[in-house]
């Protein structure tokens, strides 16, 4: 492929776009890749891509090409993918997002039936510290492409109101903050962003906001969900799943978990440098 920025790939949605270079560089140097090692990885693919291909089929070749470097560079490339790797259902997202705001001081409740002004409402998490109070509720996607439109934050703010309503006659709580969280690991849409905020809403997804979106937050926190290793197979990441095992952290610090899955013992070395490699900040800064 001689130019590569008169070629139109086929993004998830369906829609084309020119494919760049410059993009794919970023994404890559975001997962860790220095320059050098991006750059070799760009020149491998661009002979290779033609009119029309889908982005999904570009990712998945740096993806390998990236593998074949660096493992737990290929797992961070991975963080998207492998949090939609959470479901189909979204409870193991929820459970997910509840360990993030666990690790950076929330008292944390998921799934909890709360008793609003009006009817009983299912709210996903409910966080609190300090004089802080959060609703969250949490819109999991399971397909690239998918957006959560204007109609979400809408039906939230109606719902927290009610259980705001209710929670400011509780004692002690008159003079806390109230808000309520929507949380998407994908993106919003203009208009979604843009009632949630006006609303009072705090949106969080995976690029918003700027610099303390969903994904900052996991690379800062190194709380990356199992689905991002590459060195296990998908069926003894679905062993894990079913056990509630959702974060590396977990088994590099119980790598019994692993033996408790079937992993053989030649095998456990290299999972464990995988996913201390990923989780190295957590664990070296004694936050458990």
């Amino acid at each position: 492929m001689k130019n590569s920025q008169e070629l139109l790939i086929t993004k998830a949605s369906g829609t084309l776009a020119p494919f760049s270079a410059d993009k794919l560089k970023r994404s890559l140097q975001k997962a860790g890749a220095d320059e050098s090692k991006a750059q070799i990885i760009i020149d491998e693919l661009q002979p290779k891509l033609y009119k029309g291909i889908s982005t999904k089929k570009i990712y998945r070749w740096a993806f390998n090409l990236l593998r074949q470097s660096s493992h737990h560079l290929a797992a961070r490339y991975n963080l998207k993918r492998a949090i939609m790797e959470l479901g189909p259902s979204g409870y193991p997202f929820e459970k997910f997002i509840g360990e993030i705001l666990r690790q950076q001081g929330y008292a944390v409740k998921v799934g909890e039936i709360v008793t609003g002004k009006c009817v009983n409402h299912e709210i996903d998490v409910i966080a609190e510290k300090d004089r802080q109070h959060f609703m969250i509720e949490c819109k999991f996607h399971n397909q690239p492409g998918t957006v959560s439109d204007v109609k979400i934050p809408l039906y939230i703010q109606a719902r927290f109101k009610d259980v705001e309503a209710a929670w400011t006659l509780l004692p002690g709580h008159g003079t806390k903050f109230h808000q309520g969280w929507v949380v998407t690991n994908t993106r919003f849409t203009v208009d979604a962003v843009k009632y949630g905020t006006c609303a009072g809403l705090h949106m969080l997804g995976w690029d918003f906001p700027y610099k303390e979106s969903l994904k900052d937050q996991v690379d800062r926190l190194g709380l990356y969900p199992v689905t991002c290793l590459t060195t296990l197979t998908k069926n003894e990441i679905k062993r894990l799943l079913e056990k509630n095992i959702l974060l590396c952290k977990e088994i590099c610090e119980n790598e019994n978990l692993l033996s408790g899955i079937g992993i053989k013992p030649s095998r456990l070395k290299s999972i464990l440098e995988e996913g201390n490699q990923l989780c190295n900040k957590l664990i070296n800064s004694g936050e458990h």
